[in-house]
């Protein structure tokens, strides 16, 4: 089998970090996100698009939404570097997806799909340790005292972005945008869908058997 090239979606919560790296480790291929693509390349020239600023990292420093134009580029630079990849936080809407889809084949699209009440349970048990930044999960990874680090004693606290309220924002937004990305593989007929509350474990047999199955 030749590297895949692999998507992953899923809505906030969904498990796409956890599989996305041992879909790496399995198939030794590159895990690409958005954020991170952004950050490393945001002294990249992109003066011949002819916008505001000449550097994705001038939107960042400037506090703006990066425009689409600029993402398509980076992901377009990021996926050419890349022997194989599985594609984490992109497209996020239409236009977007149509990009992607003039630039690469995909193998596969995975679709992890999770209720939203238990979106909103798994991202509102994170705790985060205000000194070392270790996380814990209150139902999945539990500190051995509660509200204490496991890894330096510190105080374990909530973060504002994960309150039931944020939550529920981040999904429904999600939910707007992403949607008709999703329809779109399924019209491809190459969307394969995961359900995502099952364990990691089991979630992890069935992406493996999409994967295997679909790649060349």
């Amino acid at each position: 089998m030749s590297n895949p090239r692999i998507l992953i979606l899923g809505a906030p919560g969904a498990g796409k970090g956890t599989q996305s790296r041992r879909l790496t480790e399995e198939f030794g291929v590159e895990h690409v996100t958005t954020g991170d693509a952004l950050r490393e390349n945001k002294g990249m020239d992109i003066s011949h698009l002819d916008l505001e600023y000449d550097t994705p990292g001038a939107y960042m420093d400037a506090g703006d939404l990066v425009p689409d134009e600029v993402v398509n580029e980076i992901v377009k630079t990021a996926l050419g570097e890349a022997d194989g990849f599985v594609l984490d936080g992109y497209p996020r809407n239409e236009a977007q997806t149509e990009y992607l889809d003039s630039i690469t084949d995909l193998d596969v699209v995975l679709y992890l799909d999770v209720d939203e009440d238990e979106l909103v349970r798994r991202l509102t048990g994170r705790r985060v340790c205000e000194d070392c930044g270790a996380t814990f999960h209150v139902d999945f990874n539990p500190p051995e005292e509660a509200g204490v680090c496991d890894e330096c004693g510190g105080d374990l606290y909530q973060r504002e972005d994960d309150t039931e309220e944020t939550a529920r924002e981040r999904i429904e937004v999600y939910e707007e945008n992403t949607a008709p990305v999703v329809e779109y593989f399924r019209d491809e007929g190459v969307l394969e869908e995961i359900d995502g509350e099952q364990t990691p474990d089991e979630v992890w047999e069935d992406v493996k058997a999409a994967v295997e199955a679909n790649a060349n």
